[in-house]
């Protein structure tokens, strides 16, 4: 096998003005001197004027209602040391380095939104619930331009979710809250206004935010991927970056962009057979002080699907799919999230203002074709991967020294790959010392009669542009 030398692409960051709010940071503690030095007065309980309903106010209702479905997460990366070179045999000097975040809860079977930044090229996640339960978390699919990531727990119990409203018609002004992993202090609540709609932000050269809500509840590292709420308890934004050295300027995704994206990764993670539904998602609100009334409208019907069978029609109000109450476009696509190839789904619609049954039928229709060689079936069967070579021009970003790798086309969830941190649409180009160009290289080094001591095992990747490196600690 042919060897080559991988520069590491890494350098030190600039200062940013604008920061994740998912990143880690270090907490330090400070004694600060009053302004003015008036001695405080005392007023006993007993003394205070108290107003009936004053104390368990709107926030401290809101928080009651959404706790549950509000996670805590907590990642761990691995950063090499610049300077190493990782196809030489000389050792490495790998830190791990502790990151938090935020997630809301989408599916009671564990599926949670998070930012794509929090996950990002991490290796470990673990997740606490409000109640203090913990779970080992996988990440399932990822949208780098949204900044949107879904990953899986599997909890002991179904776990509440958190109603969705709109960002259409926030006002500047409006009382906001905000719940989130603040500097890792889980579950932390904050509040404050919307400061301005709409707001683009640049973040660095390779990326920036459209349209973002800016609010003045205090949005702190460990905060990305939590909700931000108006008083009702809807999700109105995804908290997303600070400013950094300012105070009380943060910054969230619109919840109604964030929607159809997260329902675009639910629906690209399940795969398999398309159901042909084109829907729109509309909202409304009866007055200004009303709850959000949204609902799913079918736009169009795809010729020669299964909805199209079924029999849906332009128009119809989908009410029910299986046994989930649709009222978004993310309802669709959790419905039917482990439905695969031969599945029967009961479907509900309104039309007409008359409900109709229905039945989405996936007999007979296949889903995307995969090709897997002998060479590809021990990757699958090992790591988890499925991989597909490619030429030197889509890794040469990474490293222009590199001669090709192979497309991560597939990762199976709760695999070896997955655990160690292997996305879809990842690049390898290494295990170990050597290249990996074709499948062979994979079983070459996979089949190593001193393959025991490889443990873990070191790979080596491309993503979005840039060279990474892992290790894959299960025994594949």
């Amino acid at each position: 096998m042919r060897s080559v030398t991988l520069t590491t692409l890494l350098r030190a960051a600039h200062r940013r003005m604008v920061v994740p709010a998912g990143l880690a940071a270090a907490v330090a503690l400070a004694t600060f001197t009053p302004a003015f030095q008036t001695p405080a007065t005392s007023v006993a309980a007993a003394d205070r004027e108290i107003t009936p309903g004053k104390r368990k106010d709107q926030v401290v209702d809101v928080y009651e209602k959404v706790k549950a479905g509000v996670v805590n997460i907590h990642s761990e990366r691995t950063i090499t040391t610049p300077g190493d070179d990782p196809f030489t045999r000389q050792p490495v000097q790998p830190q791990r380095v502790n990151g938090m975040g935020t997630g809301i809860v989408l599916d009671p079977r564990g599926y949670v939104l998070t930012n794509f930044h929090v996950v990002d090229d991490v290796h470990s996640l673990r997740v606490r619930l409000h109640d203090g339960s913990g779970y080992t978390a996988r990440v399932l699919t990822t949208d780098k331009e949204a900044d949107l990531a879904i990953i899986k727990i599997d909890p002991a119990r179904p776990l509440p979710t958190v109603p969705f409203g709109t960002s259409s018609d926030l006002m500047v002004g409006e009382s906001v809250i905000a719940i989130g992993n603040a500097y890792g202090y889980e579950h932390s609540i904050t509040d404050g206004r919307v400061s301005f709609k709409g707001r683009d932000v640049t973040l660095n050269k390779d990326m920036g935010y459209k349209g973002l809500i800016q609010t003045s509840a205090p949005i702190n590292p460990g905060n990305s991927g939590g909700p931000l709420l108006n008083i009702m308890g809807e999700v109105v934004g995804v908290n997303v970056a600070i400013r950094a050295g300012a105070q009380n300027i943060g910054f969230a995704l619109p919840a109604d962009y964030v929607i159809g994206r997260a329902a675009d990764l639910i629906g690209k993670r399940r795969g398999g057979p398309r159901h042909g539904i084109v829907a729109r998602d509309t909202v409304t609100r009866e007055t200004v002080e009303s709850p959000t009334r949204r609902s799913l409208v079918v736009d169009s019907v795809e010729p020669s699907s299964p909805a199209d069978a079924a029999g849906v029609k332009p128009g119809d109000v989908i009410e029910q799919i299986d046994d989930i109450t649709v009222v978004t476009s993310i309802d669709l696509e959790r419905g039917l999230i482990d439905k695969g190839a031969g599945a029967k789904v009961p479907l509900k619609v309104t039309r007409d203002k008359t409900s109709v049954a229905l039945e989405l039928s996936f007999v007979g229709v296949a889903a995307r074709p995969t090709l897997v060689t002998a060479a590809g079936d021990l990757a699958w069967k090992r790591l988890g991967v499925k991989l597909q070579p490619v030429a030197a021009d889509a890794v040469a970003k990474a490293n222009p020294q590199l001669h090709g790798g192979l497309l991560v086309t597939d990762v199976a969830a709760g695999s070896i790959g997955a655990a160690s941190g292997i996305q879809k649409g990842d690049i390898l180009v290494g295990l170990h010392t050597w290249e990996t160009l074709n499948l062979d290289n994979v079983t070459f080094v996979l089949n190593h009669k001193d393959f025991a001591t490889f443990q873990p095992l070191k790979f080596y990747l491309a993503r979005d542009g840039k060279l990474r490196d892992g290790w894959i600690t299960g025994s594949p």
